[in-house]
């Protein structure tokens, strides 16, 4: 109903913004990623999701279609709702959630605050064949770099290294470099550990 509204930013908060759209005041609920990518200047526009309910209408704000796209995409999902979508994208990146989907990464998702065991795999059955197909991901390639970093992880745990510590640093070297074989993920992360 309302895809976007571009006017002047007249309250910021991290969870929700005012923007004045010629002397309307539109109450937007945002991400902490959007909040981080909202601009320096008076001017901005958010892609938006209305979202009706038999109470309320709730009008959500996001700094890309991407993101909204995805948002869109976690509240279609049992389980999820809006409040659960929008904690995934302040915690997460929208890559990451769709990297994380897309590569079967329970824990990650699992690893936003509200979102047990059960709902982080629903999320990924429902939603791993969508992102595929839209995104034009290829399983092939996630999959073995998924393989090739748990392979790294579960090494530098065995060399003693926490494995919170770990996830982070492999993180970063997959990012950087994802067609990197397992050995090169653990001789990059022992340098940076």
């Amino acid at each position: 109903m309302i895809t976007h509204i571009q006017g002047r930013l007249v309250e910021k908060n991290p969870t929700d913004v005012v923007i004045d759209c010629n002397g309307v005041g539109y109450y937007i609920n945002i991400s902490l990623h959007t909040f981080s990518e909202l601009p320096k200047s008076e001017n901005v526009k958010l892609f938006t999701h209305l979202l009706v309910r038999e109470d309320s209408h709730t009008l959500y704000g996001f700094s890309s279609v991407a993101e909204r796209e995805i948002f869109k995409l976690l509240i279609s999902v049992s389980g999820v709702g809006a409040s659960i979508a929008r904690t995934m994208l302040s915690s997460l990146a929208p890559e990451q959630v769709l990297d994380a989907i897309a590569n079967n990464d329970i824990p990650t998702i699992q690893s936003v605050k509200g979102i047990g065991a059960k709902t982080a795999q629903r999320v990924v059955l429902d939603l791993k064949d969508k992102i595929l197909k839209v995104y034009g991901l290829s399983s092939i390639s996630a999959g073995t770099s998924n393989t090739n970093k748990n392979e790294a992880l579960s090494a530098l745990e065995t060399l003693g290294f926490v494995r919170k510590q770990s996830e982070k640093v492999v993180d970063t070297i997959v990012r950087e470099n994802p067609d990197a074989s397992a050995e090169m993920i653990i001789k990059q992360a022992l340098k940076n550990l």
